[in-house]
Order: structure tokens, then C-alpha cells, then sequence
């Protein structure tokens, strides 16, 4: 077969940072010949860096699914994912989504029914599940040797990390801040590993006392942000009961009180051993996660660490480095070809979407949401 035929609707950071630089390390596999942003400036700009010479321009995503494409990206803003993405589905494209699959559970469904009913690949941009640690552990829990995972920590948790770009902060268009945003991440692998979607109650609480009282950086910080615009939380945490008994909690934050930053990592507890993701001592960095691994071996309790270190460079940013995303870019193009199936797939990205509005929802009313 030839070249993919590629498409992206959204121009921003996540297109420009993650996706893009990873197609180009598979030139002859794919090409980027349309290109999508309501700001056309942003469009042209990203498609003389990533696009053919013939590539086409659009501000208006339904032109550009006019297209004879195979596959599409979405990387827009929360609200329009949905729209977006069962558009493209029933213009017989493929679609990627960005995470988080939707702004609530009933947009995710669309998204969902949508693929079902074309035929046609759907998958959420989880590059989380491809890093080295987190592939590990899933063999580990398939393997059995962790034997039941009946409790779990998800853990998103940045201490000053607002992000002040794009729409991050207006609760419109993202339906949220943390939770949605980096929470999703962490709540993914949990459910991946523990291989559980089949939650039945859900108990939330948010809070915002830092984004809308601290008046931008403070010092030894990166973060500028403007306190008066400030209109999602900064920190929400929910419990999580699931069919079998098993219980998850969640934790995230982009501004709290803590020393402790754990982004996109999980803690799992099974009935023979029990696995945490951490950061080498004195380190912050996305690209150096340990994973601890603790049993029971001729009745001695037992500590070990797999060597699960990534080929990627090193940085001590914990939101531009994407581990996983070269992997996931490989998968998904395999399975574009035929040569393999999806592995974030859409009906598991529904269950992570239908929690997280499940915790918005219970904080809202004080009451736990059963689902």
C-alpha cells in the first residue's frame, strides 16, 4: 500500500510537540496533507514545518474531511472532541483523539456508537500505556503475578503546574482542569493494569484555593497565570468503587501544597504483590520513572526494580516530554495498515471519561454518584 494519508484538526502545542515530531520519524510510512486550526496562521505555520508541498490549509474542519484522507487527527480544545470525531468517522475517516476522549460521558458514547457503527478505528491519545514502567506492570498483571489488584492509587500531582496556554484554563472549553486534563492519564494506566471497567460508585471532591488566590508565579516557579481568569479547579480527588469490590483512588493537581510530584503513574496493591511507580530520589523527570516491585518470595519479603529506563532524552520537564508517544505513533500507524489492533481502545476511554464526570458530579452535589 501507499503513504497514509494524514489530516489534522487542531494546531496547538499537542499537535506541534507530540504527534507531528513523531510521524516524522516514519516518512515512509505516512504524510501530513491537510492541516486545521480556527487561527489559520497556526495551520500554514505548522504545515510548512510537518506538511507535503501540496499540503492543503482549512479553518473549518468539515472542508478538510472533504479531503480523500485515511486518517484523521483531533487535537482541539475538550468541547469539540466529540463533534469532531464522529464527523470525521462518518467522513470514512480513522481517527485519533487526543485525550481526554470527551467532555462528558454522553459525547464519549457518540464517539463510541460512532466507530461501531462505520467500521472505522478509533483510539485516544493515552501515550501513558506505552511507556517502558507502565508496559511492564500491564505484563506483570497479565502474567498473574500480582495476582488480584483490588485497591490502586492514580496519581497526577504537580505543585505548581498551571498550564498557561491555549484554553487550559477556561472551564468551557475544557470542562475542567486537572482532573481532565492530567488526571485522565493516570486514571487510564490504573484501569489498563487492574484490566477493571466496571466501576459502580464513584465519590469526588474538588477545590479551587490556589489558581484563584496566587497572583502568577511564585518565585522558583514557571507558571504565570492570571488569577482573575482562573475558572477550573486546581485540585480534585476521587474514590472509586468497582463491581468485584476493587477501590481506586485518584489524586491530582496543578497547584498544591505538596513536595510530592507523581504525573501519569499509578500505585497497584494485588493479593501476591503489589508495583509503584516513582521517581529516582531527588528527581522529577518524565524520562527517569522507576518501578518498585515488592512480594513475597520463600516467605521473605522481597524489593526489586525492573530495568524499565526510556530511550528519550532527558529533561526535568514534567509536561513536554511525551514517553510512550514514538511507540504509540507506531502502533496506531500499524494498525492503520492492517498489521495490528489498537491499543487504547475507544470503550475503555469511555469508562476513564464517564469516572472523571462522575467526580465533577459528586462534588457538585455532595453526594456520591452511582453509576
Amino acid at each position: 500500500m501507499g503513504k497514509l494519508r494524514l489530516g489534522f484538526v487542531g494546531c496547538g502545542n499537542i499537535a506541534n510537540t507530540k504527534h507531528l515530531p513523531n510521524l516524522a520519524k516514519f516518512p515512509d510510512r505516512a504524510e501530513v496533507v491537510a492541516f486545521c486550526d480556527v487561527i489559520e496562521q497556526k495551520a500554514i505555520d505548522t504545515k510548512n514545518k510537518f506538511g507535503t508541498p501540496d499540503a492543503k490549509v482549512f479553518t473549518d474542519y468539515r472542508d478538510l474531511l472533504k479531503m480523500d484522507l485515511d486518517a484523521v487527527y483531533v487535537c482541539t480544545p475538550n468541547r469539540s472532541h466529540s463533534e469532531i470525531t464522529v464527523a470525521a468517522l462518518r467522513a470514512g475517516c480513522h481517527v485519533m483523539c487526543e485525550k481526554p476522549m470527551a467532555i462528558n460521558s454522553e459525547e464519549a458514547k457518540a464517539m463510541v456508537d460512532a466507530a461501531r457503527e462505520t467500521g472505522k478505528l478509533l483510539t485516544i491519545g493515552y501515550q501513558n500505556r506505552f511507556r517502558e514502567d507502565t508496559l511492564t506492570l500491564k505484563q506483570m498483571a497479565e502474567d498473574g503475578f500480582l495476582g488480584e489488584v483490588y485497591m490502586a492509587k492514580a496519581h497526577a500531582l504537580r505543585r505548581r503546574g498551571i498550564p498557561t496556554w491555549g484554553v487550559f484554563t477556561n472551564k468551557y472549553e475544557q470542562g475542567g482542569g486537572p482532573l481532565i486534563d492530567i488526571g485522565t492519564h493516570a486514571l487510564d494506566i490504573t484501569l489498563w493494569i487492574m484490566n477493571n471497567y466496571k466501576p459502580v460508585s464513584v465519590l469526588g471532591s474538588t477545590y479551587n484555593v490556589l489558581g484563584t488566590t496566587l497572583r502568577g508565579a511564585e518565585q522558583g516557579t514557571s507558571s504565570h497565570w492570571d488569577p482573575d481568569t482562573y475558572e477550573v479547579e486546581d485540585s480534585a480527588f476521587g474514590f472509586v468503587k468497582f463491581e468485584n469490590g476493587a477501590t481506586v483512588f485518584l489524586e491530582s493537581s496543578w497547584a498544591l501544597n505538596t513536595v510530592e510530584q507523581k504525573q501519569a503513574m499509578t500505585t497497584v496493591y494485588g493479593t501476591k504483590a503489589g508495583a509503584s511507580m516513582e521517581f529516582p530520589v531527588g528527581e522529577a523527570s518524565s524520562t527517569k520513572k522507576r518501578l518498585v516491585v515488592n512480594t513475597v518470595v520463600g516467605g521473605k519479603q522481597v524489593v526489586f526494580e525492573p530495568d524499565v529506563r526510556e530511550t528519550v532524552p532527558d529533561s526535568q520537564d514534567l509536561i513536554f516530554n511525551y514517553p510512550g508517544a514514538e511507540k504509540e505513533c507506531k502502533v496506531w500507524l500499524d494498525a492503520l495498515e492492517g498489521k495490528g489492533e489498537v491499543v487504547v481502545k475507544p470503550e475503555e476511554a469511555f469508562v476513564v471519561t464517564q469516572i472523571l464526570e462522575a467526580i465533577y458530579k459528586s462534588a457538585e452535589t455532595g453526594k456520591a454518584v452511582y453509576l
